[in-house]
């Protein structure tokens, strides 16, 4: 039915203005005002996603956005000196994955970075993953 329509992932924050500032200033993604005060998010590819306000919003409990990177320790260290924190999870909270370094990378069996999760101003959590990460 849907196969071949256009489709968009939306998800909610508590304050438009620093969801604004956060993914257009600090993550250098295309920021555009929608309808309604909504906010449309330009991802790479040409993919979309609409930001809306949410009064009673409540973080997403899991990943909303991955941004694929093909070298993600270099990614976390330019999230890190823009003041965005990546070391959000202690390794009992993931105890079936293998442990994060210090600054919040998930390595693989190679010792190869592969992840690393950040959260927006929101609470909503969001991920840096190596491109060459499989699936």
């Amino acid at each position: 039915m849907f196969g071949t329509t256009e489709a968009f992932s939306s998800f909610s924050v508590n304050d438009i203005e620093a969801a604004r500032h956060f993914y257009g200033e600090t993550l250098g993604l295309g920021v555009e005002d929608g309808m309604m005060g909504n906010l449309t998010l330009r991802l790479g590819g040409g993919s979309r996603a609409l930001i809306y306000a949410k009064p009673d919003h409540t973080p997403a409990g899991f990943t909303i956005l991955n941004f694929v990177s093909d070298d993600v320790e270099k990614s976390v260290d330019e999230l890190n000196a823009k003041g965005v924190t990546t070391k959000i999870y202690d390794d009992d909270e993931l105890p079936d994955m293998p442990p994060n370094d210090a600054k919040g990378i998930m390595h693989n069996e190679n010792g190869e970075a592969e992840i690393a999760w950040f959260t927006d101003p929101a609470g909503n959590v969001l991920a840096v993953v190596s491109s060459k990460m499989p699936g």
